[in-house]
């Protein structure tokens, strides 16, 4: 049983400095990876923006009108329902 903690510790020791001597490589290899996927980034051109702001602002206040509508019915409701609880 010793023996076999003795190995297992033994080979934790080992992996922990591979893994230090492989960290320069795995950096490499990641800053590689960043800079292929950077090169795929395109930036919008302003139409594009314009575009996706005018839908956004247009979705926003289609939401809130939503929201509203459907909190003044649940209001309303609810009014009601305290009101005849109530007498």
């Amino acid at each position: 049983m010793a023996k076999a903690i003795a190995v297992a510790t033994d080979t934790n020791q080992n992996g922990g400095l591979q893994q230090m001597k492989d960290t320069p490589a795995r950096l490499q290899s990641f800053l590689h990876d960043v800079r292929s996927e950077m090169r795929k980034v395109i930036t919008p051109s302003r139409d594009e923006v314009q575009t996706t702001t005018i839908v956004v602002i247009v979705t926003v206040f289609i939401f809130a009108a939503y929201f509203w509508l459907v909190d003044n019915i649940i209001g309303h409701a609810i009014e009601l329902i305290l009101k005849k609880l109530s007498h």
